[in-house]
């Protein structure tokens, strides 16, 4: 287990004054059954109430308007959290019995269905379903796909966006942790496996000293559903342990971006992110 003080600064430099702005944040986690949170706040620049709630998929918001002229937005999210590593540990379950079980509930019928940003190109759709046919367990074959992908795919950050699709990203082979959860995302759909989209935090150097800050990551992994939701992450093909920090779940990127928001003005926003991690204990 692993205590974790996380630090995530982001927002926006404009031009010049816009009149307002009105925005939600998902920058917080929540505790679960592998993370206790021990404290966690969000402080907001220009000051300004904040309206909190849980959002359909359980994710903590922060919603809040600026309504006088400003040139710049920054919230900083402070937490204080327990992780415990979470073994992948695959239920005896078959093809026919998955089929059954994900149609019965809504959290896995809702996580079956491609979106734009997740629809496998016709390649990785052909790699997942043979993989599939290999296995006679889902959840195995959900972890050779996901493996697979992550292998087919370098870590390259600038070629891709936050709205860039799977197939995009597949085909420069490039891109980010978004995208290569996209496509894992995608390529586990294909073959009727339930699989959702993971944000949150990951302390890229373990092995740092107690008490030394680190730069970390705004991270994204995948959970896929067999029998048991399990979480994976295609992009270091790892799975999840006491340094990811689980913010957030949807069907994709669009469901729980860190920031998301509008503003009334000319002039164009520059967005600045910086994520620190440092290990308590």
């Amino acid at each position: 287990m692993k205590r974790l003080r996380i630090e995530h600064e982001t927002g926006f430099t404009y031009q010049g004054d816009v009149s307002a702005s009105y925005n939600e944040a998902r920058m917080l986690p929540s505790s679960t059954d592998s993370q206790f949170v021990l404290t966690s706040a969000l402080d907001i620049e220009p000051s300004t109430s904040v309206n909190q709630y849980v959002d359909y998929f359980g994710t903590r918001v922060a919603s809040f308007d600026v309504l006088n002229p400003h040139n710049t937005l920054t919230l900083t999210a402070r937490s204080l959290v327990e992780v415990r590593p979470r073994p992948l540990e695959e239920p005896e379950m078959t093809w026919d019995e998955l089929k059954r079980e994900a149609s019965r509930l809504i959290e896995s019928v809702e996580q079956l269905d491609q979106t734009p940003r997740t629809k496998p190109h016709p390649e990785v759709a052909e790699i997942a379903r043979s993989i599939a046919s290999q296995h006679e367990r889902p959840g195995d074959a959900a972890r050779a796909i996901a493996v697979a992908i992550g292998n087919a795919m370098k870590y390259v950050g600038g070629i891709t966006g936050v709205h860039s699709t799977a197939v995009e990203a597949w085909d420069a082979r490039k891109g980010v942790c978004q995208d290569i959860a996209h496509i894992t995302l995608g390529a586990l759909r294909e073959v009727g496996i339930p699989a959702r989209y993971v944000s949150g935090y990951l302390h890229s150097r373990p092995e740092a000293e107690i008490g030394v800050p680190v730069a970390g990551e705004s991270h994204a992994w995948i959970e896929w559903f067999a029998g048991d939701w399990q979480g994976f992450d295609p992009t270091n093909n790892l799975e999840i342990t006491d340094s990811h920090v689980l913010v957030g779940r949807g069907r994709d990127y669009g469901d729980v971006p860190p920031l998301r928001g509008v503003y009334a003005g000319p002039f164009k926003g520059t967005l600045h992110v910086k994520v620190t991690i440092t290990r308590e204990a």
